[in-house]
């Protein structure tokens, strides 16, 4: 190994390092709470964990494909029912994510300068940190696109059967874990003419390689494939119908003009406005940092000008240059990845639907910091010194702004506290407070669809946190009879039914409970003696 080489990998090593440390530093408690839709995989893995049924597609909550849950279960059943457990995978998939940005992006760039400078954008991103810190199932999208992308163009360069096959593998799975991931062979359809293109011969070169790459995908997607399109076809749309721009209700007979809207918001969140959801994002700031943000826009619009360069050099003169491959999958991934957000009309700018634009985005930021990078390794010995350390001090103002905004700003806002329930997690920690032998009653009345356990997915977050850790604990049906003393909480606050046990249980009272000393978020609990 070279000189060079070590300090490429080096400087890998520290950059996955640090990713895993901003991804795993104080999980428990930051976010705030235990968001319900994270209770509810939970609840489906215990679930799971109690009865042997790891099922492909777990129903509850509008459905969700159920390799995440199944995982879940697993670090569930091996590190026990906490919150970390939980969101172990969600942290060892956005690892991962970095090394597989950056191995895609060698082959690709076939620079590693570059590739190390996607990998530290999407390690340092204040919205990949964000989403590798939450148990959602949508955090093996990047992973498995990227490693999905690098066997693949890995293969295109040594025609091996082994990298297509593993290619293959990682985009079947896919079709077990988000809704959108099903667009990714999208990516490959846009790609196979441009292939042709820069290719000899490419059909008749790497038509073995491609038979192995389909039928791998398809063993690997048939076990869902048959769920959604023999068993149970009325999982595969999900959700999403109800609010695709398709759906007349939605559009309101004008569907060209709801999509430049829904196109135009989508763009608009990488640099100017953002997802205004604080799951999602810090309102209402763009999803990328000034410096990601100015790097990224500047790539795109080089790698738009470059392809119709390219594209117009090869129909008149012929010429194959395998760039163009690469900037049609950069260009395609990232547009076709961003059409589950402007396809649907809900919640837009959506950081979370267009997280599959991650991998394309960071990579083309890499890009062009490293087109910065080489300028100034061509400029004067004199002033290169002074470039260079200015070059440096950008990309750690660009970390240290994510992680200030995020470990700092976000932690700290008490709109972070609202929007992932920190009071469900309070009303947990008071419940697990109190003696054994108290009697303590649930109010599941904040609303929300009931799950199979009969509870609404409000109620899930509570369900999971107390779940094997606590006696007498029952959540109120309208049938259930009360038994003093005690102490009810009441998960959403509601004066006519706090008068009404009042009235009943004279010398009770109501009081405002206050569980973290570090956070203003209290709840109401009513004693009954």
């Amino acid at each position: 190994m070279t000189k060079q080489h070590a300090l490429v990998w080096f400087a890998l090593t520290l950059i996955i390092l640090g990713a895993l440390f901003a991804r795993s530093y104080h999980i428990s408690s930051i976010p705030s709470g235990l968001y319900p839709d994270e209770a509810v995989n939970a609840v489906d893995a215990l679930s799971a964990i109690n009865s042997g049924n790891y099922q492909l597609f777990y129903p509850n909550n509008y459905g969700r494909e159920g390799l995440f849950i199944n995982l879940q279960a697993l670090s569930l059943k091996t590190f026990g029912y906490t919150v970390g457990a939980l969101k172990l995978w969600s942290i060892i998939f956005g690892t991962l994510t970095v090394l597989g940005t950056y191995f895609l992006g060698r082959e690709l760039f076939h620079r590693r300068g570059a590739a190390l400078l996607g990998a530290f954008f999407i390690a340092t991103s204040y919205w990949a940190i964000n989403f590798s810190r939450i148990g959602f199932r949508a955090i093996m999208t990047s992973f498995l696109i990227s490693f999905a992308f690098f066997f693949f163009f890995k293969g295109l360069r040594t025609r091996r059967y082994l990298d297509f096959a593993l290619a293959g593998l990682c985009v079947g799975l896919g079709l077990h874990t988000y809704i959108a991931f099903r667009l990714t062979p999208l990516i490959l359809i846009a790609l196979l003419p441009f292939l042709m293109l820069s290719y000899e011969n490419f059909l008749k070169r790497y038509w073995k390689q491609g038979l192995v790459f389909a039928l791998t995908a398809f063993i690997a997607a048939s076990p869902m494939l048959y769920h959604f399109f023999i068993a149970h076809p009325e999982d595969f749309a999900s959700r999403s119908t109800a609010i695709s721009v398709f759906a007349p209700e939605v559009n309101h007979g004008d569907l060209p003009g709801t999509l430049f809207k829904t196109f135009g918001l989508s763009l608009l969140k990488y640099n100017f406005w953002g997802d205004q959801n604080w799951r999602h994002n810090y309102p209402p700031y763009p999803i990328l940092d000034p410096i990601t943000g100015f790097f990224f826009l500047g790539a795109l619009l080089f790698l738009i000008s470059q392809t119709v360069a390219l594209l117009g050099r090869r129909l008149r003169h012929r010429d194959r240059d395998t760039r163009l491959v690469r900037n049609i999958f950069l260009l395609s991934a990232f547009f076709i990845m961003l059409m589950p957000e402007f396809f649907t009309a809900e919640g837009l700018p959506h950081a979370l639907r267009a997280i599959g634009t991650q991998v394309p985005v960071f990579l083309m930021a890499g890009l062009g910091a490293f087109w910065i990078y080489r300028r100034i390794m061509r400029a004067p010995s004199q002033s290169r010194v002074i470039l260079l350390s200015l070059f440096f001090i950008t990309l750690g103002l660009s970390a240290t702004f994510n992680l200030t905004k995020y470990f700092i700003f976000f932690a700290n806002s008490p709109d972070q506290r609202g929007a992932f329930n920190e009071d469900y997690t309070n009303m947990a920690t008071y419940l697990l407070s109190l003696p054994p032998e108290t009697k303590k009653y649930v109010y599941t009345n904040a609303g929300g669809t009931d799950i199979d356990n009969g509870l609404p997915v409000t109620a899930e977050s509570l369900y999971f946190l107390t779940y094997g850790k606590i006696e007498n604990l029952i959540f109120l049906k309208p049938d259930t009879s009360i038994s003093t003393p005690a102490v009810v909480i009441l998960m959403r606050y509601d004066d006519a039914i706090a008068k009404r046990l009042l009235n009943r249980h004279p010398g009770s009272a109501v009081e405002t409970i206050y569980t973290n000393p570090h956070s203003p978020v209290g709840f109401p609990a009513i004693i009954l003696p």
